[in-house]
C-alpha cells in the first residue's frame, strides 16, 4: 500500500527546530516508531493515526500558505510510501524536511529533500539503535542533530562531531538541550538540562555547533499536540 500512508496529523504551525526555526511550516506527521526515546514528546503517534492516499496528503498540505513541509513522526522512513510522498512535494516546489532518528537508512531520499538526523545518545536509551552509515550520505544540505539529556550526553555528541567530522560533513550541527518529559506508557520520561549549562560546555571546548531549544515549547504549553 505504498499509495498511502497511515498519518497521525498534518498542521500548520511555526518551526520550533532545526536551521529554520521560527519560519512558517507545514507538519505531516506519521505514525509508528520503532524507538522509545526516553525524552520523546510525540509518544501518541507511536499508535494513533489513520490511512490516508497520497493525494489527499498532498491536498491538505496545499490548503495552508506555508512553502515549507516537514515530513515527521514517529519514525517516517519506516513507511515505504513516504518517498513518493516526498518526491510529489518537491516536484510541486515546496521545500521538504524530513526528520529521522538516525536509526534507518536515508539513502532512498529524494535529493532535493533536507534530511535532519536525530542521532541518538546514550540517555536517549537507543543509542545502539544508530545507522552510522547515514554518515557517508550527508551533503551540505542536510541537518544533523543531538538531543543533549546531561553531561555524558554532551561529551559522547562532542567526541562524536569531531570523529566523524560532522561539522564538514554537514551543512548544520545542531546540539539541543532536552525538555522534562514525563514518563509515559511506554517511554521512560526525563529531566530537563539548563540550556545555561549546554551553552557553556559549548562555549568552553570551542564546539562548532549551534545550540538550540524548542521555540514551539516556548510559545506554547510543552504538552500541546498540533503546534
Amino acid at each position: 500500500m505504498s499509495d498511502t500512508l497511515r498519518i497521525n496529523e498534518i498542521f500548520h504551525s511555526i518551526q520550533g527546530e532545526s536551521s529554520r526555526v521560527g519560519l512558517p511550516c507545514v507538519f505531516v506527521r506519521l505514525t509508528g516508531c520503532h524507538l522509545r526515546c526516553s525524552y520523546c514528546d510525540t509518544e501518541y503517534a507511536f499508535h494513533q493515526g489513520e490511512r490516508q492516499s497520497i493525494d489527499s496528503i498532498i491536498e491538505q498540505v496545499g490548503r495552508f500558505p506555508a512553502r515549507l513541509v516537514e515530513i515527521t513522526g514517529g519514525e517516517p522512513l519506516l513507511q515505504d510510501g513516504v518517498h513518493e510522498l516526498m518526491t510529489r512535494l518537491c516536484d510541486l516546489g515546496r521545500t521538504v524536511l524530513i526528520e529521522t532518528s538516525g536509526a534507518c537508512d536515508i539513502s532512498r531520499c529524494d535529493p532535493r529533500v533536507i534530511r535532519i538526523i536525530d542521532f541518538k545518545t546514550p540517555g536517549s536509551g537507543e543509542v545502539e539503535r544508530n545507522v552510522w552509515s547515514n554518515i557517508e550520505q550527508l551533503n551540505a544540505r542536510d541537518e544533523v542533530k543531538f538531543v543533549i539529556v546531561n553531561r555524558t550526553d554532551y561529551e559522547w555528541s562532542r567526541d562524536v562531531v569531531r570523529q566523524r567530522d560532522l561539522t564538514n560533513r554537514a551543512g548544520v550541527v545542531i546540539f539541543a538541550g532536552v525538555f522534562e518529559q514525563p514518563r509515559g506508557l511506554e517511554i521512560a520520561g526525563c529531566q530537563s538540562l539548563p540550556l545555561a549549562d549546554l551553552a557553556q560546555w559549548i562555549l568552553e571546548d570551542g564546539l562548532p555547533v549551534r545550540l538550540q531549544t524548542q521555540l514551539h515549547k516556548i510559545i506554547w504549553d510543552p504538552q500541546t499536540r498540533g503546534v
